[in-house]
């Protein structure tokens, strides 16, 4: 493990037997929301010879953890089963009591946005009030849910010192924003670069010292905010990017020129430019909604982030131009979208997962509804379509199999399985349209390729 030089201060005798059970591996590490990030968290500590202890409000996910069973497609049954059976080094509960034997508690619960795109922190107040019913003295507290600049101070910390405990002193209290990667295989939580901010400087050499002990780059920052602000930075990058090259995507395509063929011409430059990829619409729990919580704090400070609310109108816009693209294609064959059978390619996010928070596939298959389509999916990963925030289809996935597409009117690729790149698949196909750019013309031999 790697730290760079964090600031000299003054460490009170809590901070030195909180980091010699650290050192030891004898603190006792409490994980809460045993989610996309949580879960993670949970095993990384545990294989690393920590004791540890996942919260959450779902019942199921505490018996299938405790059974050995994953729920989580990423994540291998058999690492859930070394760590919560065969070494029983990890228990999952939803008895919050049990913070109290925990000596460093991380916060991983969601942070998504209200009706009108304001941050929505009842998750996060909710778990901090839970915190505080059992805080002691020596406990170290982390926030990893990505928030705005100050969610650490301004929220955490006054419910925590309401009892008479000190923050630096009695206790400690720290954000490290999450940096999960769901399928990406060349990084994981241990080799993922750590981004550490304390509120003052005992919480940033306990929280320092806490992810040294299990990953192989912590990153000290000078304060909470500055790791918040981090984790904003870090999305908003992506999102004003999606958004350029879906807007660009837009204004080619009426000129008639492929995106996709554009992007590979500029990125044989080998400087000063990033690819980024064009698809239709944002997903997964991050993108699509942190940027908003940095525009809302703007806001209080009388300050318009346009940038970030202009990506934001653009990358909402996809799953629409998807649909227009859809029924111009079919009106190109002489069938209406009304009563036309349309199979949209994958439920989750991005490829090779499972994960569908936020996926554009639900817009996307509302607005085929909302036109009068008779819409269906499939996705190997999704077999029945969980209800989301917004939308319940109550669909099952169908076959992936060229027999199956054959039987729809169109086809929509939304996201990049593997297995929706096989050639074959498309044979019989009689429209199919493309988001990702993953089929040739020459594997659409009855029909029309599109590209969206």
């Amino acid at each position: 493990m790697t730290t760079e030089t964090a600031p000299l201060v003054e460490s009170p005798a809590s901070l030195h037997a909180l980091i010699e059970k650290i050192d030891a591996r004898a603190a006792r590490v409490g994980v809460i929301g045993l989610g996309y990030v949580g879960l993670p968290l949970v095993l990384l500590f545990a294989e690393s010879g920590f004791e540890v202890t996942g919260f959450d409000v779902d019942p199921k996910k505490a018996q299938a953890l405790n059974a050995g069973e994953s729920y989580i497609r990423h994540i291998d049954a058999s690492r859930i089963r070394a760590a919560f059976v065969d070494h029983t080094r990890a228990s999952a509960s939803i008895d919050f009591e049990q913070l109290a034997s925990c000596d460093a508690i991380i916060i991983c619960v969601p942070t998504p946005l209200g009706d009108h795109r304001e941050p929505d922190l009842s998750y996060v107040r909710a778990t901090a009030d839970a915190i505080a019913k059992t805080l002691r003295r020596g406990q170290l507290m982390i926030l990893e849910s990505t928030t705005y600049p100050g969610t650490t101070r301004e929220e955490l910390l006054p419910r925590f010192e309401a009892g008479g405990l000190t923050c630096g002193r009695d206790f400690f209290l720290a954000f490290s924003p999450e940096r999960e990667d769901p399928g990406n295989e060349s990084y994981s939580a241990k080799t993922i670069p750590k981004v550490v901010g304390g509120v003052d400087g005992p919480s940033l050499k306990a929280a320092a010292a806490l992810y040294g002990a299990v990953v192989d780059h912590v990153v000290p920052v000078a304060s909470a905010e500055v790791a918040e602000s981090a984790k904003l930075l870090e999305n908003i990058f992506r999102s004003v990017n999606i958004a350029l090259v879906n807007e660009l995507k837009v204004v080619f395509d009426r000129m008639g020129i492929d995106i996709w063929e554009v992007i590979d011409a500029a990125k044989t430059k080998p400087f000063g430019f990033m690819p980024f990829e064009p698809g239709p619409g944002l997903g997964g729990h991050c993108i699509p909604l942190d940027p908003f919580y940095l525009t809302w704090k703007a806001a209080e400070h009388g300050v318009w982030a346009r940038f970030i609310e202009l990506a934001g109108e653009v990358n909402t816009s996809m799953p629409r131009y998807v649909v227009e693209k859809t029924a111009a294609a079919l009106n190109d064959a002489g069938k209406s979208m009304k009563g036309a059978r349309v199979l949209v390619l994958g439920l989750s996010y991005k490829a090779g997962i499972d994960d569908d928070r936020e996926s554009p596939s639900f817009e996307i298959l509302a607005l085929l509804r909302a036109r009068g389509a008779e819409t269906a999916y499939c996705d190997p990963n999704i077999p029945v379509a969980r209800p989301g925030r917004k939308h319940d289809l109550h669909l099952a996935s169908v076959a992936c199999t060229r027999r199956s597409f054959a039987e729809y009117d169109a086809i929509v690729i939304s996201t990049a399985h593997a297995e929706f790149k096989e050639p074959d698949l498309y044979r019989d196909a009689r429209i199919v349209v493309d988001t990702r750019n993953i089929v040739s013309a020459a594997s659409v031999m009855s029909g029309r390729l599109y590209k969206a």
